[in-house]
């Protein structure tokens, strides 16, 4: 056996402290362990830290109260590759608490920190927890900013190669939040970062493509980017991305990102070279992928040939039993989810925004795609279509495609959807589709769209009224479609969108009411239905657009004397009045309301302005209550009939109609007196009868004769009583009926023979000038004649004015009625009679009752066959020099005008 030999073990040096293994199962304790002097307690401090904090939020949360933050941001600098490391994993899962990153960002050096632990010499553990910090770090704005200045993007983008997936995946995510900010958008392009994240496309994990897809929709909302990623062919790639079914959960950011670069006419003009558009629609509309047009002269069977071929180039080097075994192209479809095709409709109508850009797509025939995409189950894809196709119909050309291709067959029986958003989309997109085609509003028509649009003015939804009304509005342009809407109720309908709280559906539908009440008939069934209310209510809001409809529609309604006459109860001519004295409110549409409002009720317009034109006849219910002051209430003729008798100057009224009333009245007593005859003869007979009885029964029944008398004296009494009461009862009910009764003011007898005098006497005359002389004779005759200049003021008119007015009990006296007239009397008779013989003739209301009539006559009497010159204007002398023509500039007029 051989001798054991003794091993030396040298003794430790005395100054060397004994190795010490500790357990500790506080975490207070292995946060003192962080400062210790020695590299590895340091680094298995952190690796207990990072397994603790691990494990839940509440841990991280507890480990920054006891000061392992600040320890641990230290140690990510050390000098120690184990140390950092372990440092870097403890405080990267850190940051996903939000105190712990509310504490880095008061470090300055935390940030830089990070982004130096992405450096190329650095382990991939590290790379992967420090980009797991600046991503969480990054959800805030001020770190984006910070991590933005320390050249965080760059040292990203480089981890965007890396081999990990783990990198990858907390790089991208880092990226993608940072790529909201507008300045990171431009430095991620600098730093060639776009195409590595187009190649994270290619991953095998979901989350990785995702955040890849996230970044790069927030990319390519900078133009230069989109400009890149279309160099960089991310308009194919991504096509070919969303023909993979398997990514389908991924197909809905893709087409976001496409949507995003498909805002470009570049981007368009590409996509349609290379056919990519095209492949898409098809894609979405679950259908094969066109190919190229075939050449001339070959068959269905080279085609398909064609294709086959195409799809085995295509996929590269296969075996040939494969490809014989494969099914054909429509059997190996699989279907879009339906975010997807809604994405997909939204991405076309974002493009077809721009008018180049739907020119565009309507050649590659986007149309298909949309109206394909209307027969889709769910309502979010239909919508999405139909606002499409709506944002599309801007283009003329559109407009016909889409009708076409049988596009507003399913846009009008959506309009019957339970779904608002799908009838608003709808609607809209029927209102662009009608607007300046007369073809597609008949189109409608004929898909018995009418009805149904009627229908969808009573629906709850503000928008989709308020396009129905746009619809309706458009159609209305054609006469043959405004008689087809009107007979089936239209006008009526529209009340209840008047009554609206909506803004833009009183807008609206005031346009529809002024399209479709521009006949007696509509404008009557309008009135009789209440429609007036809500307009003239409609004057009162604070919206631009909803008064200006408001008052087109008031000067459509206007336009015959009823509904004129309404609207001035109603009030609609003082409001009217308001907004053209306001100076933020006032519109060139309230001032052609009143307009027509005043030229179809002449009493008001020359109560406001004191000023009637030639082409303003005065008819009979015309009456002149003076000048109406600023913001005073315009009263009508029954208002002033029912006035008591006053001081103040009559209103002078003019008609010469029969009055019914009166002959009525005449021939009442007369049938009254007629009854009343009857009943006395009748009642005398019945009396004598009585007595003639009584008589022969005295003879016979002497004793009951007092009896007999006290009971016939009874019956009398109580028949007194009973005809008493009954008078009293017919006479409360006559004046019941009389309050009931309208107000009829007085006829004009004396005009009706002025009438047929000036018609018999005055009109047969050859000339216009010999007519106006004439009649300004007749009417200074029938109103005291001729007036001496300067003896005006003693002319005495005043006192017979106030005889007629106490003879008449009224203030509302018939021009005919006066004898004694100045200006304003006689001005107006010479224009009532002028009108009535078809003289033109103008009346102007002065100052001090002042007012005048002017005529445009030739200023010389013109030669059969000599020179035509046009005609002047003359002032007709009522007063000193009756049938004297003044020019209406000259020194004379306007001494006549004036005081």
């Amino acid at each position: 056996m051989g001798k054991k030999v003794k091993e030396d073990k040298k003794p430790p040096p005395d100054d060397v402290f004994d190795t010490l293994s500790v357990e500790s199962r506080q975490a207070g304790t292995v946060v003192l362990m962080l400062s210790s002097p020695e590299e590895d307690v340091q680094s298995k401090a952190c690796e207990a830290i990072y397994k603790f904090v691990d494990k839940c939020d509440e841990n991280k949360k507890q480990l920054l109260d006891l000061g392992a933050g600040e320890a641990l941001l230290k140690l990510m600098q050390s000098e120690d590759r184990i140390v950092r490391r372990n440092a870097c994993m403890a405080l990267g899962v850190m940051t996903a608490n939000p105190d712990v990153r509310k504490f880095l960002r008061k470090r300055e050096e935390s940030i830089p920190a990070f982004i130096q632990l992405l450096a190329p010499e650095e382990d991939t553990v590290v790379h992967e927890f420090a980009g797991l910090g600046l991503s969480n770090m990054a959800t805030e704005f001020s770190s984006k900013a910070t991590i933005f200045e320390s050249g965080g993007v760059d040292a990203l983008v480089k981890c965007l190669g890396s081999s990990d997936p783990d990198v990858q995946k907390n790089s991208v995510e880092a990226l993608a939040q940072l790529l909201l900010d507008y300045q990171s958008r431009a430095a991620i392009r600098d730093a060639d970062g776009l195409n590595p994240l187009l190649e994270l496309l290619k991953s095998e994990f979901a989350i990785i493509q995702k955040l890849s897809l996230l970044a790069l929709d927030r990319a390519s909302q900078d133009s230069e980017n989109r400009s890149a990623l279309r160099e960089l062919e991310a308009m194919t790639k991504l096509v070919d991305f969303v023909a993979h079914p398997e990514w389908n959960d991924l197909h809905v950011m893709a087409v976001m990102v496409l949507s995003n670069l498909l805002e470009d006419l570049e981007s368009l003009e590409l996509v349609k070279e290379t056919g990519g558009l095209k492949r898409l629609v098809a894609l979405i509309t679950d259908q094969v992928p066109p190919e190229e047009e075939p050449k001339a002269g070959t068959g269905k069977g080279e085609k398909k040939a064609g294709s086959r071929a195409a799809k085995k180039s295509a996929k590269g080097s296969k075996k040939e039993e494969s490809e014989k075994e494969e099914p054909p192209p429509g059997e190996a479809i699989i279907p879009t989810l339906p975010d997807v095709k809604m994405s997909a409709a939204k991405a076309i109508a974002r493009s077809a925004r721009s008018a180049e850009n739907r020119k565009i797509l309507h050649e590659q025939e986007a149309e298909k795609m949309l109206i394909h995409l209307l027969s889709h189950e769910s309502t979010d894809v239909q919508t999405a279509a139909a606002q499409a196709l709506g944002i599309m119909s801007e283009n003329l050309l559109s407009k016909d495609s889409i009708r076409e291709w049988e596009g507003m067959q399913p846009l009008i029986k959506l309009c019957n959807s339970d779904n608002g958003d799908v009838k608003e989309a709808v609607t809209l997109a029927l209102a662009n589709l009608t607007t300046g085609n007369s073809t597609n509003c008949q189109e409608v028509s004929n898909l018995n769209g009418v009805e149904t649009l009627i229908h969808l003015l009573a629906d709850p939804r503000d928008e989709a009224v308020a396009n129905t009304c746009c619809v309706l509005t458009n159609m209305a342009t054609e006469e043959a479609l405004r008689t087809e809407a009107q007979g089936k109720g239209i006008v009526t309908a529209l009340l209840e969108p008047l009554k609206s709280q909506n803004t833009r559906v009183q807008a609206k539908s005031s346009l529809a009411v002024a399209a479709y009440v521009c006949d007696a008939d509509s404008r009557s069934e309008f009135r009789n239905a209440g429609g007036l209310e809500s307009l003239i209510q409609l004057l009162h809001s604070g919206n631009d657009e909803v008064r200006r409809n408001a008052a087109w529609a008031l000067a459509v309604c206007a336009v015959d004397e009823p509904t004129a006459v309404e609207i001035c109860k109603l009030g609609g001519m003082d409001l009217l009045q308001e907004i053209q004295v306001s100076g933020t409110r006032k519109n060139p549409f309230a001032e052609v309301a009143l307009e027509r409002l005043l030229d179809a009720n002449l009493s008001a317009k020359y109560a406001l302005t004191g000023q009637l034109s030639s082409t303003n006849l005065i008819e009979d219910g015309f009456y002149d209550a003076g000048q109406i002051r600023p913001n005073t209430k315009f009263m009508s003729i029954e208002d002033y009939c029912k006035q008591e008798l006053n001081d103040k100057r009559p209103v002078l009224f003019i008609n010469a109609k029969a009055d019914p009333v009166t002959t009525q009245s005449t021939s009442n007593p007369e049938m009254e007196a007629k009854e009343n005859s009857k009943t006395n003869v009748s009642g005398k007979s019945s009396r004598t009868g009585r007595e003639g009885k009584g008589g022969r029964r005295r003879a016979s029944m002497i004793p009951d004769d007092v009896d007999r008398k006290s009971k016939q004296k009874e019956k009398e009494e109580k028949q007194k009583e009973e005809e008493l009461q009954a008078q009293l009862q017919k006479e409360a009910e006559a004046l019941a009926n009389s309050e009931n009764q309208p107000v009829n003011p007085p006829t004009d007898s004396n005009l009706v023979k002025y009438i047929e005098e000036v018609t018999e006497r005055i009109l047969p005359l050859a000339t216009a000038t010999d007519q106006v002389k004439a009649l300004a004779q007749f009417v200074a005759d029938k109103m005291g004649g001729p007036i001496e200049k300067g003896q005006l003021p003693n002319f005495s008119w005043e006192l017979p004015l106030s005889q007629v007015k106490f003879e008449l009990k009224s203030n509302v006296v018939p021009i005919g009625k006066i004898k004694a007239g100045i200006h304003v009397h006689r001005a107006l008779l010479f224009k009532a009679l002028a009108d009535r013989i078809a003289l033109p003739c103008s009346l102007t209301r002065g100052d001090y009752n002042r007012a005048w009539n002017e005529v445009m006559l030739p200023e010389t009497q013109e030669q059969p066959g000599g020179q035509k010159f046009p005609p002047c204007c003359f002032l007709v002398d009522l007063i000193h020099q009756p049938g004297q023509l003044l020019k209406s500039d000259s020194p004379e007029a306007v001494t006549y005008k004036k005081l």
